[in-house]
């Protein structure tokens, strides 16, 4: 794809990976990424912000071929799915200079071998004049990785993101526009990437509210030219606000595990609580995320393997541990062939969660009554919970 105007003197480049479908080797992509990269050019210098995935390296080159100068390279984030084509820019415009934060240059020296001498380390609130546009610095740590950073625009009003407000979405279209998948997109994204980080995140949206802005600009994902739309999302979603929802996540080997969580989300569901049932073996795991961000109550399924929790049950609950989203309850049910502790090890799988642990409901073999009586027990009491919230 060729450049894109967004101002005068102000383009996307970059690289659109339609078929990529993993992340990180962790994080499903359904629709693809995009790499977004950001030439600005003043009357006296230019300046190129962030590059692309290193297979996308020449999708970048051709891009830059009527570019001969570059005076400044500015580098938001060290991941290399932006920084990563940064050695090759450096060769290719020996006389530019890469910009970034104090913590980012020790990792762009250590992830991707660049000369020291090549770095400037600019300061929050740092301005570099290219000659009627200016590029102020903003330093937003812990979105998602301690060195990163925004660059504001103000003649253009734009806010160049990065991670911050991105969406794993390829598309041909520049800008979001009103398409409500952009945001369910930009959910995924917060949900797997930003989550983790919900409180510090929060402070970083305070510190780009009053910024006057036109455009969006993050590095994943089309331009946002309704911006205050994905900040009120996000608003919503690091808030402490959760919703009437409950999540059961589980696997059942014989049956049993999966009667007794049918048998809970009928008796949730005529209790007024909707529920999302996810069996993990099969899960899209960015989905499970995404209720994550809202759901009030998350109830782990597992059969006993070995006398613990099935392994995948295992890694799920791991990953929502390392996610920490605001659930406010857990529960955990489950059957057992002869013995096992796999409550106990759940539990001490989420100490990140703050949540309050209802009880667990197991059963040996197949559940009979007694075991339903007690999943009524429990639906009755999370309907409770919510109700109350």
């Amino acid at each position: 794809m060729k450049r894109r105007a967004i101002g005068a003197g102000v383009e996307w480049l970059g690289a659109v990976d339609w078929n990529r479908r993993l992340f990180d080797s962790l994080i499903p992509l359904p629709d693809g990424t995009s790499y977004n990269a950001y030439l600005v050019r003043g009357a006296e210098k230019t300046a190129l912000l962030d590059t692309v995935d290193p297979p996308m390296t020449e999708v970048l080159f051709r891009q830059l071929e009527d570019v001969p100068r570059i005076d400044y390279l500015v580098a938001h984030h060290a991941e290399q799915d932006h920084s990563g084509t940064i050695p090759a820019v450096l060769r290719k415009y020996p006389e530019v200079q890469l910009l970034c934060t104090p913590k980012a240059k020790p990792l762009l020296v250590d992830h991707l071998d660049v000369p020291p001498e090549r770095i400037l380390t600019v300061e929050d609130g740092q301005r570099v004049d290219l000659g009627g546009k200016t590029l102020q610095f903003l330093h937003t740590p812990w979105v998602h990785w301690p060195e990163t950073m925004c660059t504001y625009l103000p003649e253009d009003q734009v806010l160049f993101s990065c991670d911050f407000f991105g969406s794993h979405l390829a598309t041909s279209e520049l800008y979001a526009g009103e398409d409500p998948y952009v945001l369910q997109a930009a959910k995924r994204y917060y949900a797997e990437i930003m989550m983790p980080f919900r409180k510090i995140v929060a402070k970083n949206i305070e510190k780009v509210r009053p910024l006057a802005m036109k455009y969006i600009a993050p590095s994943h994902g089309p331009i946002y030219d309704r911006p205050h739309e994905i900040i009120a999302a996000y608003e919503e979603w690091v808030s402490d606000r959760v919703t009437n929802l409950a999540l059961i996540a589980y696997v059942s080997m014989h049956g049993s595990t999966e009667m007794m969580v049918n048998y809970l989300l009928s008796a949730l569901a005529e209790r007024g609580v909707r529920v999302q049932k996810y069996e993990l073996t099969t899960t899209d795991i960015g989905k499970l995320a995404m209720d994550l961000v809202d759901a009030a109550t998350l109830v782990v399924g597992t059969p006993t393997v070995h006398g613990g929790p099935h392994p995948t049950v295992f890694a799920a609950t791991n990953l929502a541990n390392a996610l920490r989203p605001k659930l406010k309850y857990a529960a955990i049910i489950g059957s057992y062939g002869w013995g096992g502790k796999a409550p106990e090890q759940i539990a001490q799988l989420i100490p990140n969660l703050q949540v309050e642990l209802l009880g667990t409901v197991l059963c040996k073999g197949l559940p009979r009554q007694d075991a339903f009586a007690a999943l009524d027990t429990l639906a009755e009491q999370i309907a409770q919970k919510h109700a109350a919230l």
